[in-house]
């Protein structure tokens, strides 16, 4: 579903993501951590077409990002981690957008916005201004949002961040129903217990390099996710 290999991006003579190589495949909920600035966010940007890169490629569903950027995005559906959204639009009006967008039919586009806006309690406030909505009713948006044109796979910068606990489980319930159908989650995170229970399978990164990855109980063994990641942390800091 994504291929990412061997992605360098630099910004002038900083290595932002150094010969980055994954592989996310149908069905799989995959989790991407690493410390601030370790290049979880660049290598994101540069999977959905925001960012260009010096070298490597990144195919989804076996298109190139480069050379089919267009035809990839109407495969995928993005969240960043501080979604920005249309203010001076009404939370409905901004699901009908993305979903005039994608060209989701009437009949589809109202059974999702009903189904997601009911589950996430935000159906009275879709009349209202986008820049009355507190952070965490931003994400339900932009994850209704993501949601509305059944994307392929769905990549996601810190969904976690903003949302209260009976929406995040609401979100972890969405993911695992896309994957069971034959969809892919890619997403980064800090909440390394979250992603230790949710994810198929796990890569972390450090210094925009890869330095471990592969399904959940090879990377962590009989440890736990928190544990491995903070002794590779010591072991590429031994002076730490």
């Amino acid at each position: 579903m994504l291929k990412i290999s061997h992605l360098t991006k630099k910004y002038g003579e900083k290595v932002a993501v150094n010969d980055l190589s994954l592989e996310i495949k149908p069905g799989e909920i995959y989790g991407f951590i690493g410390h601030n600035g370790a290049g979880k966010t660049t290598t994101i940007k540069s999977v959905v077409g925001i960012l260009g890169f010096e070298e490597g490629t990144i195919e989804i569903d076996g298109q190139s990002i480069k050379t089919n950027p267009i035809e990839c995005k109407k495969k995928i559906a993005y969240i960043p981690d501080n979604p920005d959204l249309f203010d001076y639009m009404s939370g409905i009006k901004y699901l009908n957008f993305i979903a005039d967008v994608f060209s989701v039919s009437a009949e589809d586009r109202q059974i999702r916005i009903r189904k997601y806006a009911d589950a996430f309690e935000l159906t009275s406030d879709l009349a209202q201004p986008i820049s009355s909505y507190s952070h965490g009713m931003k994400q339900k948006l932009a994850i209704i949002a993501a949601w509305i044109h059944n994307p392929k796979l769905i990549i996601m910068d810190e969904p976690f961040v903003g949302l209260d606990p009976k929406a995040s489980h609401l979100l972890k319930e969405m993911m695992r129903e896309l994957c069971n159908e034959g969809g892919a989650i890619f997403f980064s995170t800090h909440v390394l217990e979250v992603a230790e229970k949710l994810c198929d399978k796990v890569a972390i990164i450090k210094n925009g390099s890869l330095i471990k990855s592969g399904t959940m109980s090879e990377v962590k063994g009989d440890s736990s996710l928190e544990n491995v990641f903070l002794e590779l942390e010591e072991e590429k800091n031994p002076e730490a």
